[in-house]
């Protein structure tokens, strides 16, 4: 029988997994692996700049090909540098296969060079983790990590390898198949239970959806929207949840929670049964606990039995797939519009409508407003920040639309390097990063990728020299106590000396120029259509676009600190 090295079985797994794309950085305990990857033409290895950018990378890969995210790091610290991504997918349900380096067997446990535990260090930010401690396992630990990784609710696994395991000879055959003692998903749903849930929605007087991330996922979308308009039941949506229905639907009410539409937050709190899809109800959308929807029976639908009944105790379980349950619930459902509710709902949508106040300056929502206008098809990829809550308000997300984040977790610096894994995917779809001043600086290195790689990728940076988010909360609750916040404090700032600011710190658009990037920026609200049309003529380079944005611009509206969903700051 023919025996190959664990590396070259690892390679050859890759390629059985119809792998095309590794995102990785070398290193000693991996090096054996880079060098049978540089011997064969079938996976492309992409090198980011950083380990941390490479797992984002792949993270935003996987959600917008549906495909598994590959990553392949070496031990120590790079291993340490996929901490963030790993939670960052974990939260979000994102199926990654992580591959880390590991000193050999002989050396574990005695302080060698670069040796960590990452497997302890990961077991609660990761769906499975395994240290490959013998030869003949490694092909059926690859096997059960592609597939736990996709199946069920997706999330991160972690392969550790040390050296020595993968330098010893054994079978070249990679298994056909898995079998998992104790690892069964259930994806079908239970029919007896459906029909109990939609006889509770056909009696409602005040029904709701609420469509979660679950339903984007398992790529529910489709026929969501068929049980959606089957029904005439109105729709509220989490940020991960945009784009579960166009939200350009007359049904589609927007988000829901800490900077939810008015309308949005309003009905989930008078509802008298809510219809939930694929939602965890965390903390951001259901404000006070106690008093969320406290009028409601509450039905929920998720793959995974552990986020059932979590944080909100509801009334009828189901535990599916969501494109499995509303496949079925499609075929039993009928029209339970109530022309009172929805007439109710419409009363509040007009009370206070999801609008920008009008001003001169350049706001966040203008630029926001042109991606809507002269995008028919994109791929949206945010950062962590107030330019993120405005996006999932304002942006447009219709068929040939995605909008992608850090929602779970909130990890500034995902956007830029998830632009990058989102435009190697797809690469004929325009792919738009919106960033902050802050979050860009946190993963900027990844222009060499974007430039090497040639991705035209359009880069947003909504300047306003701050950490916005927080020194929204400062401005409100904290007497406008702006401390650790403004970007261009420093030394410079605390001296009295009369010496001049630099103008930009950094200068983004000499920064891009720097890389072999194209830049731009922008001040004035008439100057926005024209630079996205020039980034559009760039098809080989990224374009940074710089936004320069008042720092006074706010995202409203705001559920207060401690409050219920009606607890509602509209503006100040």
């Amino acid at each position: 029988m023919k025996q190959i090295s664990g590396n070259k079985l690892l390679v050859k797994a890759l390629k059985e997994e119809g792998v095309e794309y590794v995102f990785g950085y070398p290193g000693a305990c991996t090096i054996d692996i880079s060098d049978e990857l540089y011997k064969q033409d079938d996976v492309t290895v992409i090198l980011p700049r950083h380990e941390q950018a490479l797992v984002h990378a792949a993270d935003a890969y996987a959600r917008t090909t549906g495909k598994v995210g590959v990553c392949l790091v070496t031990s120590g610290p790079g291993a340490t540098n996929l901490v963030t991504g790993l939670a960052t997918a974990n939260y979000d349900s994102v199926p990654l296969v992580c591959f880390t380096g590991q000193v050999a067997r002989h050396l574990i446990g005695n302080d060698a060079f670069q040796e960590v535990d990452i497997v302890g260090i990961t077991r609660s930010i990761t769906k499975y983790g395994v240290t490959v401690r013998n030869r003949e396992d490694l092909g059926r630990i690859i096997k059960e990590a592609f597939y736990i990784a996709r199946t069920g609710r997706p999330g991160p696994v972690l392969i550790d390898l040390p050296k020595d395991v993968m330098a010893e000879l054994g079978s070249a055959e990679y298994p056909k198949s898995v079998n998992i003692r104790g690892y069964k998903p259930n994806t079908s749903v239970h029919i007896g239970q459906l029909k109990r849930a939609i006889k509770t929605l056909s009696n409602a007087k005040k029904p709701l959806f609420l469509a979660g991330g679950g339903i984007n996922i398992s790529h529910a979308n489709k026929v969501f929207q068929e049980v959606v308009e089957k029904t005439g039941v109105p729709v509220v949506t989490t940020i991960m949840g945009r784009g579960a229905i166009p939200t350009n639907h007359p049904l589609f009410i927007g988000n829901l929670g800490m900077h939810g539409a008015y309308a949005a937050n309003m009905a989930v709190s008078n509802c008298d049964v809510l219809f939930s899809i694929g939602t965890r109800f965390n903390d951001r959308i259901t404000g006070k606990l106690h008093e969320f929807a406290p009028n409601a029976q509450i039905i929920h639908i998720d793959i995974d039995t552990a986020s059932i009944s979590r944080n909100i105790q509801v009334d009828i379980p189901i535990v599916a797939d969501a494109k499995d349950a509303l496949a079925k619930m499609s075929e039993y459902v009928s029209d339970y519009a109530s022309k009172k509710w929805n007439s109710e709902i419409n009363s509040w949508k007009q009370e206070h409508p999801l609008v920008m106040r009008p001003n001169d300056r350049l706001s966040p929502v203008d630029i926001i407003n042109q991606i809507n206008c002269q995008f028919e098809e994109a791929i949206i990829v945010t950062d962590v920040g107030q330019h993120q809550m405005l996006v999932s308000q304002y942006a447009e997300i219709t068929p040939g639309k995605q909008l992608v984040m850090s929602g779970g977790l909130g990890t500034m610096g995902y956007g830029f390097p998830g632009g990058v894994g989102a435009k190697i995917g797809n690469p004929d779809k325009p792919v738009i990063v919106i960033s902050g001043d802050g979050g860009m600086q946190m993963n900027i290195q990844e222009f060499a990728t974007a430039v090497l790689e040639e991705l035209p990728l359009i880069l947003c940076v909504f300047n306003n020299e701050y950490l916005g988010m927080v020194r929204q909360w400062q401005k409100l609750f904290y007497g406008k106590r702006y401390s650790m916040t403004n970007l261009r404090s420093g030394a410079l700032s605390r001296r009295t000396n009369g010496e001049e600011y630099p103008k930009y710190t950094p200068d983004f658009v000499k920064l891009a120029e720097s890389y072999g990037a194209k830049g731009i920026r922008v001040f004035n609200k008439n100057e926005v259509a024209a630079a996205f049309e020039e980034a559009k003529k760039n098809t080989k380079v990224p374009t940074l676009i710089e936004f320069i944005i008042d720092p006074e611009e706010m995202v409203y509206p705001m559920v207060k600190p401690g409050g219920t969903l009606e607890d509602l700051i509209m503006d100040c």
